[in-house]
């Protein structure tokens, strides 16, 4: 099985099928917390919302689509990051994080991340990823510029959550640039 040790003991796990009532009870403690920050069709309620949503990004990474991966701290899933787009022909990305609130403030998600990115430009040989996050989540916005992208644009209100619409940054890095940062 994949697993990248990250610091405080931490692993990089793909999630997968088998881990939908692990991923079940996660969400649970993260749903409220992570609900205003990642798409409708993540936070699912129940075991069989998250086994459908882990069997969709199987689906997807067969073929060679997005991927998911969790974040276990002390044995517990407590995130992760992952490949929301992934274009291997068009040579381009979209990357995601969530956290549930006890594993903040630790760099796990700087650190995963900055993992996927590794192996998208280096291993499949991507030119260019992105990370998108509405405008208000300063946490997800520092990430982006922890992983050495550029802000390249606000599409606004192009959010909608709740009845309200927010503007949504959109940032990115390239294949060049991430060679040069000094990780």
């Amino acid at each position: 099985m994949f697993s990248l040790s990250l610091r405080d003991g931490a692993h990089l796990v793909g999630l997968e099928v088998w881990h939908a009532e692990e991923f079940a009870d996660h969400l649970g403690r993260a749903r409220e917390h992570i609900h205003p920050w990642v798409g409708p069709g993540f936070v699912t309620v129940d075991v069989d919302g998250a086994r459908a949503t882990l069997k969709r990004y199987a689906n997807r990474q067969a073929g060679d689509g997005a991927r998911l991966y969790g974040i276990w701290r002390e044995g517990l899933l407590v995130g992760g990051a992952m490949f929301t787009a992934f274009d291997a022909a068009a040579g381009s990305c979209e990357i995601g994080c969530w956290l549930e609130p006890s594993a903040e403030g630790h760099g796990l998600v700087t650190q995963a991340c900055g993992a996927l990115l590794d192996w998208a430009f280096t291993s499949r040989g991507l030119h260019r990823a992105e990370w998108h996050c509405r405008a208000d989540n300063v946490r997800s916005s520092a990430v982006a510029k922890r992983l050495g992208m550029t802000l390249e644009g606000v599409r606004r209100e192009a959010w909608p959550y709740q009845g309200v619409r927010y503007d949504k940054q959109l940032w990115a890095v390239l294949a060049p640039e991430w060679r040069a940062l000094d990780r």
